[in-house]
């Protein structure tokens, strides 16, 4: 089995050549072949002993290919669940920043980092806090349900079950609150 595991470690060469098909990223490539090591290694030995001895090197390298492919292509691979996932929702020109951009004056583009400041994030923390302070003034009971609605994050079903009251009052007592926060915060 050692002499397998070594046809496997020597050729990680071919399988970083083979990664520049899908991507030129370095890093990405390191980790997705190792990932692709520690397959070969956690793999059923009796399987991989019957490639190896039907192919020899050439069965590893296909059988490497495959899960290469597999790992850069699939979100379903174990490659994507570990490293890529995480990083799906970064776009790379605001993981590529570079500050010079803006002092260029070149066009700016709104999802670089120099530009995420968070001027919304800013403007609905002042919303809530409206809202906070518009339901200072309401009935007790009804700013108590929208609380526990909204701020708790409950559901209908399961407040009604948490507080004895009816889904059906619930709901309208959320509603009539929200249409009055509405009216008073013009929105």
């Amino acid at each position: 089995m050692n002499k397998i595991y070594q046809a496997v470690a020597d050729c990680r060469k071919t399988f970083i050549e083979m990664s520049y098909t899908f991507t030129q990223d370095i890093n990405e490539i390191e980790e997705t072949v190792q990932e692709l090591m520690l397959y070969f290694m956690q793999m059923n030995p009796d399987t991989l002993t019957s490639i190896y001895e039907k192919d020899g090197t050439k069965g590893i390298i296909r059988y490497g290919a495959v899960v290469l492919r597999r790992s850069y292509t699939s979100t379903r691979s174990p490659y994507y669940y570990k490293y890529k996932k995480y990083y799906t929702h970064i776009d790379t020109s605001s993981s590529n920043v570079t500050y010079g951009a803006k002092d260029r004056n070149d066009e700016p583009n709104p999802k670089n980092l120099y530009n995420i400041p968070n001027a919304e994030e800013y403007i609905q923390w002042q919303k809530l806090e409206l809202i906070d302070k518009a339901l200072d003034d309401f009935y007790w009971y009804d700013r108590d349900v929208f609380k526990l609605y909204y701020y708790e994050g409950n559901t209908l079903t399961g407040l009604a079950k948490k507080t004895g009251i009816s889904r059906n009052s619930l709901f309208t007592t959320i509603d009539k609150v929200r249409e009055q926060l509405k009216d008073l915060l013009d929105e």
